[in-house]
């Protein structure tokens, strides 16, 4: 007689089945269980009782206590994982819908906050809520609103009152206080169209539509208007009653904070053996550069004439008799580190390039310069990806940028210790730039096309195959394959239009990968300039990627290295690096002719990206200054820049720490027509007044 069977076995229970010797042996359902020995089987079929007819056997209870929402009653054996697994799946689906609910919730405020800041003017930081919103609305509207939150209307400023019917907005022209012009552009934004048409019947200069919306518009005919600042924005106003002479300039910026302007130099005083070429004419320059009263000069010492033939042999020897000269005349200099070549400017005959023995490293492996997806190499400066890789003659790229600064403050140490060298830039990128070289012109870029993505040398690939195999998704690692080309637009990709890619799952990650190498090399170089310079100030040449702001993907910026979709501020990141350096932030500022185009195909909003970029540096505490190329006589953009300098309606008083002229080569002959213009400018600059018969 074979051995007793167990109740169960007898009943037929689907969970177990009979072996071969007649012993019970239980499903394997997510774990293995061994048979169990006979003689146990028949002691417990005959001490337990046996279970009602039709009900299963209770599978044996988990080896460890369940917690949290798994506490409950155990599941079957055949069902233990599969729910929990269930459960931990629809959590995360759960948070990624909450993700895309706030992401979504982000990208209306954020237009919100954009239009208000383009079309009604109001000084709104980067990171607005609906208390900033309140407030704006309230001081344009002439009330006073401490940092506290009171509220009240000031007893000197009458509240703005609305124009009769058959006058509409066109009264604005006669007001003479900028409170009585900001309260009446506030209040052309729900003024009537038919109101609106009334007006416009007796001016013709006057835009179609609301007047705060000259930037938005891009009339033809915007060239009447004046100041399209949104600080204190005299738009409504006529041309020829908008900073017409240079005393109503210096009136209305004496005794404001003094901000130092500084004039650069061109790059082919310095030739390609490091020698001075003209120093008589340097002299001419500096004389006439001294009579318009600016505080310096800005100098351009290149990587590839410093360090041109020979890794670790500098020549100073042209730089040390330039600064000497300008020493002559008591001006202050600031010293551009420039890593990148040129030669697309304007500048002459001049071409400098990378030193020639990078260039000599690069005939055997190309991969150390940036890269397109067409494998199109960028030789104006290296690639990110060797900052970490020695194979620039058993150098990283990080080092050979250290080698270079502390070279250089070894040479001129005697300068910045007397004070002649007031500030340092360091060059982190292409043009000197923080950005990536998605735009060159040398590939056939053109305005206004997206860029491309540049990581495709195998530096950054090898980099961006590790980062996807850390998020566990190894078909990541490779870059977007629809993001179009350098002349693209981004509804003509799949991956920047609305909707598009950028904002998948994938595109997230691409995008944090890339600008994280950016962010990744700021942090590197500056923690060596720092040890180079010890405690010299620092400054950092942020780029003005306007074009295709308005749209939601903000494309250009994307291939440029920041992440800035109308959902997420792609620079707070970046100034936060730079805050931990304390670092002093340079924007590059565009005047009206870039403001004000024929057409508006590119969607750019130049104006928007400055103040959203100043008010997080502001926010975060980073000194900051302009940079800007004027042309002579060009009132309009004086102006501008003079209120994006000194923001007027600021009620913390930000100004820019100084501000750097970039002269355009034409500067030279253009001097007598220049002179009075220019010096007016410095004047306001400086908070003072012009002197009689000067304008």
């Amino acid at each position: 007689m074979g051995p007793v069977q167990s109740w169960s076995n007898r009943r037929g229970n689907p969970h177990s089945r009979t072996s071969s010797c007649g012993h019970a042996a239980p499903l394997a359902c997510g774990r293995r269980s061994a048979p169990a020995p006979a003689g146990w089987q028949r002691s417990m079929s005959m001490k337990l009782p046996h279970p009602p007819l039709g009900e299963e056997e209770p599978s044996p209870p988990p080896q460890r206590r369940p917690r949290g929402f798994a506490s409950g009653p155990a599941p079957s054996a055949g069902a233990a994982g599969p729910p929990r697994r269930r459960g931990e799946r629809e959590r995360e689906r759960e948070k990624e819908r909450t993700k895309l609910r706030e992401r979504h919730r982000r990208a209306i405020t954020s237009r919100m906050l954009a239009g208000l800041r383009q079309h009604g003017n109001f000084p709104l930081p980067a990171r607005a809520d609906m208390n900033d919103v309140l407030a704006a609305l309230a001081r344009a509207a002439g009330w006073t609103v401490h940092p506290d939150g009171t509220t009240f209307r000031s007893s000197n400023q009458p509240p703005p009152l609305p124009p009769p019917p058959q006058l509409g907005m066109f009264q604005v022209a006669s007001g003479d206080t900028p409170a009585f012009i900001n309260a009446l552009n506030s209040y052309a934004i729900g003024t009537p169209l038919d109101s609106q048409a009334s007006a416009l019947q007796t001016d013709d200069s006057l835009s179609p539509s609301s007047l705060d919306s000259v930037v938005a518009e891009r009339s033809i005919k915007t060239e009447n208007f004046g100041n399209s600042s949104s600080v204190n924005s005299l738009n409504c106003m006529d041309n020829n009653q908008l900073l017409r002479s240079s005393a109503m300039l210096a009136g209305d910026y004496t005794k404001t904070p003094y901000i130092p302007v500084y004039a650069s130099l061109p790059m082919g005083i310095i030739n390609s053996h490091c020698q001075l070429v003209d120093p008589e004419g340097v002299r001419a320059e500096l004389r006439h550069l001294k009579s318009l009263n600016v505080d310096g000069v800005v100098v351009d010492c290149w990587w590839g004439i410093v360090e041109a033939w020979i890794p670790r042999k500098y020549e100073w020897s042209g730089y040390r008799d330039l600064f000497g000269i300008i020493k002559e005349f008591k001006l202050k200099v600031q010293v551009v580190l420039s890593f990148h070549g040129s030669g697309e400017t304007g500048s002459g005959d001049v071409l400098i390039s990378l030193p020639k023995w990078i260039m000599e490293i690069a005939k055997e492996n190309q991969d150390i310069f940036f890269t397109d997806r067409e494998g199109r190499r960028n030789t104006e400066c290296l690639s990110w990806g060797i900052d970490k890789e020695r194979v620039l003659r058993g150098r990283t790229g990080i080092e050979v940028y250290f080698d270079f600064m502390r070279s250089f403050h070894t040479e001129f140490r005697n300068l910045s210790e007397e004070g002649l060298i007031s500030a340092i830039e360091i060059g982190l990128g292409a043009s000197g730039e923080l950005r990536y070289p998605s735009f060159p012109a040398r590939m056939g870029w053109k305005y206004p096309g997206i860029g491309e993505f540049q990581c495709y040398d195998r530096y950054m690939q090898k980099n961006l195959r590790q980062s996807a195999l850390s998020r566990g998704h190894l078909f990541w690692a490779r870059g977007p394959d629809n993001a179009g080309y350098y002349n693209s637009r981004p509804h003509e990709t799949g991956f920047f239009c609305d909707g598009g890619d950028y904002d998948s799952y994938y595109g997230r990650f691409f995008l944090n990968w890339y600008s994280g190498i950016l962010i990744d090399h700021v942090d590197q170089v500056l923690s060596l300039a720092a040890l180079a310079f010890d405690g010299a100030e620092i400054v950092v040449k942020i780029p003005s990627i306007y074009w295709w702001y308005r749209t939601a993907s903000h494309a250009a910026e994307l291939t440029a290295g920041f992440y800035n979709p109308t959902n997420r501020d792609g620079y707070s990141p970046v100034l936060k690096m730079l805050k931990k350096h304390s670092i002093i932030l340079k924007l590059v500022c565009y005047g009206a002719e870039f403001t004000v185009q024929e057409n508006d195909e590119a969607f750019a909003d130049p104006e928007g990206l400055t103040w959203q970029v100043m008010n997080a540096a502001w926010d975060h505490g980073l000194p900051l200054c302009i940079e800007s190329a004027l042309p002579c006589l060009d009132g309009d953009m004086y102006s501008q820049i003079l209120d994006t300098a000194k923001p007027r309606n600021d009620p913390d008083r930000h100004h820019a720490s100084f501000f750097a002229y970039r002269q355009q080569p034409p500067f030279l002959l253009q001097r007598d027509a220049c002179y009075p213009e220019l010096r007016t400018f410095v004047k306001c600059m400086h908070g003072e007044a012009p002197q009689n018969g000067e304008d």
